[in-house]
């Protein structure tokens, strides 16, 4: 039975693969710059007989040129064959870190679980940077095995001893090496692991710092990171120790090697089976092969390294998705969807066999006595997770029967905790928007005015209807008009240099300006006042007429704007009806919406 291939084999070959013509070009340049090193002792050794022993003064100059030759072409042959390797060896990682964003930002999720953001970035940038630093290895492998055949095979034309003492010697060292390189590899990839925990776990601080200021849960957070950084350290300690015990051993091997090498070159000549140049030629022979020895040593570790990390990318890469793209799917344009969902004896999580039937262009309010049912139909509606029994329908068509791509154009969730990306507000607001609108230049007066008579900066577009629709809705157009440059203001990765409620409004901007036949928006509206809320609920309404829309929340405000109410309690829907009317008579939906 065939053995599995062991974890990132593929990557590694993939990686290297994909860089072959630099792989190739640096392997030649680079055996062609060892080829010649090794034969700089020969033609040293020649120049001494032909000069020395044979007093022959042209003979030596003409070595000696030759040797100046060969100088030069050692330089351009270096040079050019580490440009090539370091080419490959970046174009390798990076071609390796957006496969790996690819992964992480695909539709079908999954690769995120159980991973903090940092540990993810981590993955991204270290491990791609030592897989595609195997691009170089193999081309310093290739030129270092290049120069102990030449090496060999120069000894073997001064004395057969010596070039059978090479040849039988160094693919025993070599095997020795990778036999030390082992414990490196797994303590590497140890460190890599441990290093990425504490990198999520420093991303996971800074994002929640405000919170944990807020709650004074600073000592706390700080002896958690202090706990996973010591436990990387050690990691990192230990896999040093290993390295340097690797490095200590195998240069201690290579230097026996080549003292053995040296002696027996010596007694050869001592009893006059070698000249003089000969000797020369074979002592700077054994010299020579430090470099190649010590530049295998050298691979070894590159290669455990770039193993253990290609293990973890292939751990992310092949990670199974949380839904599947159905092979043959049904497509339904997003332009033609009518907005008719259909929950089916829907069960998943919390959620047990709650029957929702929404018309097409219909406002629904959905309240919660639970917030893990609100999370449940979310994930389920935006086809995070596919149900565990029962259906999602769009216009009487299941989500699993449906291409991702479909259901998520057709399907918008927005949800409460929904993060801004780093640029200005406008570019924020029309992330989702289709690209004719989405580059609308805005003129430095929409600083000041009302969205809806903003003027653009001259040759530049209208700013689309939809658009401005969506701002005043949400209340982004206050938000820009508090801003020092208003829309056209700087936001800072996740929104940070917003407050809590401006970034809550600018997200609810971005969804509503999206315009998709389906809205599902969870909690828009739960950090900003009571005046703010109600106008946001009345935009809402008014934005979205006559299209499908889901409001998941408890708001008072929101819910009264809908054109019915459904309470989901203990997983199930046990109540349904007018807002007002629910506030009345159903004692669970009241305590949920007005407590």
């Amino acid at each position: 039975m065939r053995k599995a291939d062991p974890p990132g084999r593929n990557v590694l070959w993939r990686a290297v693969g994909g860089q072959r013509r630099d792989v190739v070009l640096g392997a030649v340049l680079g055996m062609g710059h060892q080829t010649g090193e090794a034969l700089v002792p020969v033609l040293i050794g020649l120049a001494i007989e032909r000069g020395v022993v044979d007093g022959d003064a042209p003979g030596l100059l003409l070595w000696l040129g030759i040797l100046a030759v060969l100088y030069v072409g050692l330089s351009f042959s270096f040079r050019f064959s580490a440009r090539a390797g370091e080419r490959a060896a970046v174009t390798a990682a990076h071609h390796l870190r957006a496969e790996l964003v690819g992964r992480v930002l695909a539709p079908e999720g999954g690769a995120e679980e159980g991973r903090l953001p940092g540990e993810l970035t981590n993955i991204a940038t270290e491990d791609a940077k030592r897989v595609g630093a195997v691009a170089m290895a193999l081309i310093v492998a290739f030129a270092a095995a290049a120069g102990l055949v030449v090496s060999a095979v120069a000894l073997l034309r001064v004395s057969l001893v010596l070039g059978l003492l090479v040849l039988l010697g160094t693919p025993l060292l070599l095997w020795l090496g990778h036999l030390l390189s082992k414990p490196l590899e797994r303590r590497s990839e140890t460190e890599q692991e441990r290093a990425a925990q504490a990198s999520g776990v420093a991303a996971d601080l800074v994002a929640g710092l405000r919170v944990l200021k807020g709650i004074g849960a600073e000592t706390a957070a700080v002896a958690r990171y202090r706990r996973v950084s010591q436990d990387s350290l050690a990691a990192t300690l230990r896999a040093a120790r290993a390295e340097a015990w690797q490095h200590g051993v195998v240069t201690i091997l290579t230097g026996t090697f080549i003292a053995l090498v040296a002696l027996v070159g010596g007694r050869l000549a001592a009893r006059g089976d070698i000249g003089l140049g000969e000797l020369v030629s074979s002592v700077g022979l054994a010299l020579f092969l430090v470099g190649p020895l010590g530049e295998f040593a050298w691979v070894n570790a590159e290669l455990a390294q770039g193993r253990a990390s290609a293990a973890r990318i292939a751990e992310v890469l092949d990670a199974p998705g949380d839904v599947s793209d159905a092979p043959a799917a049904d497509t339904i344009p997003a332009a033609g969807v009518e907005g008719r969902l259909t929950l089916r004896a829907l069960t998943h999580g919390t959620l047990r066999g709650v029957d929702l039937d929404i018309a097409p262009g219909e406002t629904v309010g959905v309240a919660t006595t639970d917030p893990a049912d609100a999370s449940a139909l979310l994930r389920c509606l935006g086809r995070r997770v596919d149900p565990d029994a029962g259906a999602v329908e769009l216009d009487g068509t299941e989500l699993t029967a449906l291409g991702l791509a479909d259901v998520r154009a057709a399907i918008l969730v927005a949800e409460h905790d929904a993060d801004l990306f780093e640029g200005t507000v406008w570019e924020n607001v029309t992330a989702a928007v289709p690209a004719r609108a989405g580059a609308t230049a805005v003129s430095v007066e929409a600083k000041v005015a009302p969205v809806e008579a903003t003027a653009v900066s001259a040759g530049a577009a209208p700013a689309p209807a939809g658009v401005t629709a969506a701002m005043a809705a949400s209340g982004t157009d206050e938000v820009a008009r508090a801003l020092p440059h208003g829309v056209d203001t700087a936001v800072t990765a996740r929104g940070r240099s917003l407050s809590g409620g401006q970034r809550q409004r600018v997200a609810l901007a971005r969804a509503l300006a999206a315009d998709a036949p389906v809205l599902v928006v969870h909690e828009p509206a739960t950090a900003v006042d009571a005046v703010t809320e109600t106008r946001i609920a009345a935009g809402i309404r008014d934005v979205r007429g006559g299209r499908t829309t889901l409001l998941v929340t408890n708001s008072p405000a929101l819910l009264a704007v809908t054109d019915r109410a459904v309470l989901l309690h203990d997983g199930r829907v046990t109540a349904t009806g007018d807002h007002e009317r629910l506030v009345h008579e159903c004692a669970d939906y009241r305590t949920a919406v007005l407590t």
